[in-house]
Parts: structure tokens; sequence; C-alpha cells
């Protein structure tokens, strides 16, 4: 059934109708927060216990080996097993090990490689998230609503995870220590977990409750699915390059840029993460509350791979407002171009694929991150902050010229639009 055509500013607000979804986002929105908070407080724990890039380096490698090694894992669990289970499990397990190193902490025993450990853990319960939240929206929302389901994550998670998160946890530190944040990161994982307690779970249709295939058939389908989809294959091979290129500096090497360059590091990483936040939501704000753009896919490889190039901006101003500025721009387009590959992803790929499909996807753009964060802290004892950001500003553009051409992009969406 088709729902009433809202005014097109309000069509982002079409989903919270439904009950579970609004129980659902609310979850997510806490869990958004407090990753946002932990990005910050993960790298000035790591830095108050060994101001060194090698060390905050290996915990972000550590967080993204353990993403990249279970997100094939988690992508089939997501289609064989109730979503809502996974997504309440992956919860508990966050809260647990946040806890864990918030006592740590306050006990003054935290170490480097307790780090580590937690962000191995976080990394294999993110592996597991992703997948299932992206299989479950498609079940308890009409497909008109996607667009905008994701339009609302995608405002959420920038506002909560790359700017209101990360400013306050640098709030909380400067005013206290990384150890206060910590806690502050549990409490707000403890009230997700509730939240998604309270959800009920949605109708399974009548062929899932039948016998599965084997596992590494179901795997099998999902990389046979890709290799047959041009954009689909193209686009995870841009993102694994971007990956490689992009996210290592953004992760390892900005907050030490802040650090030297300003004379509160802390706060001021905090608010250069919330710029781009802002940027982010903005972007998906923007996207969500139209259609879907009829070059759909023009629109989102022109958002990436245009939207890199301020990055090249990061690594040479010491300038605040400079920084703040590239880093908007930057959260503006990654924000436009997730809704609409998120969206993308719902309603070309089959439901009872879509699990497996999202995961290859995390899998094959990640593959690269542990690399990317291995690198990258020993590399800028080598080579220059302005070399490394200006390579991960401008490599991007050419990449998506290449994905874009040899997809046949251009024509793709022509035939396949989106209304």
């Amino acid at each position: 059934m088709r729902s009433p055509r809202p005014v097109a500013g309000w069509r982002v607000l079409a989903p919270f109708r439904i009950r579970e979804y609004r129980l659902l986002i609310a979850a997510v929105t806490l869990s958004i927060f407090a990753e946002g908070m932990w990005s910050v407080v993960m790298a000035l724990q790591v830095i108050a216990i060994d101001n060194d890039p090698a060390s905050l380096s290996l915990v972000a490698t550590c967080l993204g080996v353990g993403l990249v090694a279970f997100v094939l894992v988690g992508g089939i669990t997501a289609d064989r097993i109730n979503q809502r289970t996974i997504i309440i499990a992956v919860e508990v397990v966050n809260f647990v090990t946040v806890a864990v190193i918030s006592a740590l902490a306050l006990l003054g025993v935290l170490k480097i490689w307790h780090m580590a450990v937690a962000a191995g853990i976080l990394g294999i319960a993110a592996a597991f998230f992703f997948p299932a939240y992206s299989a479950i929206l498609p079940r308890i929302l009409p497909p008109e609503q996607l667009l905008a389901a994701n339009g609302v994550e995608g405002v959420v998670r920038p506002v909560f995870q790359r700017s209101v998160g990360p400013a306050v946890a640098g709030m909380v530190i400067g005013a206290t220590m990384p150890s206060i944040g910590a806690v502050v990161v549990a409490v707000l994982f403890a009230l997700g977990l509730a939240l998604l307690v309270a959800t009920r779970p949605p109708a399974q249709p009548a062929s899932e409750h039948h016998e599965r295939p084997h596992v590494l058939r179901d795997l099998r389908e999902g990389f046979a699915f890709v290799l047959k989809t041009p954009w689909l294959l193209w686009t995870v091979l841009f993102a694994s390059m971007f990956v490689l290129v992009v996210l290592g500096p953004i992760e390892v090497l900005l907050p030490f840029i802040a650090q030297d360059r300003f004379a509160d590091g802390a706060r001021a990483y905090g608010f250069i993460l919330a710029f781009f936040g802002i940027g982010s939501a903005m972007g998906a704000l923007t996207v969500s509350s139209r259609r879907m753009p009829r070059r759909y896919l023009t629109t989102m490889m022109l958002m990436w791979g245009l939207g890199s190039i301020p990055l090249v901006i990061v690594g040479y101003t010491s300038s605040f407002p400079l920084m703040a500025a590239a880093t908007f721009v930057i959260g503006v387009t990654d924000g436009a171009g997730m809704v609409i590959w998120g969206t993308l992803l719902q309603r070309r790929v089959p439901t009872e694929m879509l699990g497996r499909v999202s995961s290859l996807d995390f899998f094959v753009s990640l593959a690269f991150m542990p690399l990317s964060f291995a690198i990258v802290g020993p590399l800028s004892k080598v080579v220059s902050m302005e070399v490394i950001f200006a390579t991960a500003g401008l490599v991007p553009v050419a990449i998506a010229a290449v994905a874009f051409t040899a997809a046949r992009m251009h024509r793709d969406e022509v035939a396949n639009p989106l209304l």
C-alpha cells in the first residue's frame, strides 16, 4: 500500500509512523552517540597511556581486523537468524566491553593491550550489526520509505557519531579524564539495549522458515550476485581503494594534527569531527527529503569522488576555521552518497540476499582498512602529513572516474530507474 505523499521537506519523517522503527532508531541513535564518544575516548586514552601514533595505529588496526574478519559471518548470520536478536546481542557485547575498559581505567591499570583487545571485540560486534540492520529495515518499512529511513540514519549517524558524540567526549575528557568518558559511553550502550529489548520481532516471510542451504553455498551466491552486477562490483572496488588511502589518515593521523596545531588539541579534535558530522547530516537530510535522484549512480560517485578533495586542505592548514570548513564539505558529500548507496542496496538487491550482499560490501570495502590503519602511523614518520593528506584527497577522484566508466553507470541508472 502506498503511503500518502508528504510534503518534500517532511518525507524523511514518514517512517516514524511505525512503532518498531521508532524504538529501533532511538536505540540506534543512543548507540551511535556512544560510538561517537568512543572514537575520541579511545584515541585520547591511548595517547594518555602512550603518546605514540604507532600505538593508536595498533589499536585502530585491531578494530579493523575484527570487523573485516567477521563481517562475512555477520552477513550470513543476518540472512539465517532473526536480525533483532543479532542487534540485541551486539549491544550487550558493546556495553560489557566498554564497561570493563572504564573499570580498568578508573583503577589505573589500563594498558595498550587492553585497548587493542577491546577494539577487536567492538570490531567483531560491528561486523554483525551492519548486515543485520541493513536487512531488518525492509522487513519493518515499505519500499517507498527506505530512502527516508536511510536518510534518518544518515542524519543521526554523523550528528551523534561525528558531531555531538566527539564534541561531548572532548568536553568531558577536557574537564575530567578519558576514563570518565568511557563510563558515559557504557551508560549510553545500556540505554540503547533497553530500547532494543522493548521492540517486537518483525514477521518473517514463510519462505525463510524452510531449511537453508549450506553456509558456503550462501556465501557463493552472494559473491556471484556481486560479480555479475557491474554497478555493485565497481562501487565496492572503488570503496576498497577509498578506504585504503583515506581512512587511515583521518582516523589515525587527524588526532595528532589537532594536538600539534591547536592549543587545546582534545577539544579541537572533537569539534573538527563535529563539523564533519554536521555536514554529513545536512547531506543526508537533503537527499532523503527528496525523491531518489534520477541519475542516482552519477550523483553518488560525484559526491564520493570530488568530495575527498578538501582533505588536501586538512593536511596543509593550521587554521581551525579552514580545517573545520574542509571537513564540513567532506561530510556533506559523504552523507549524501551514503544515503543513496544504502537505499540502492535495499531496492536493487533481493531481500533474501541483502544480509550477505551487505556483508560482502562491508568486507570488500573495508578489507584494506586494517592495512590503512597499520601503515599510516609508521608512514607518518617518514612522509609528511601534507603529502599523506594530499594523496588521500586526490586519488579517489581518479578511482571514481575509472569505476564510473568501467561499470557504465550512466547507462545502468537510465535502464533501472528507482522512483
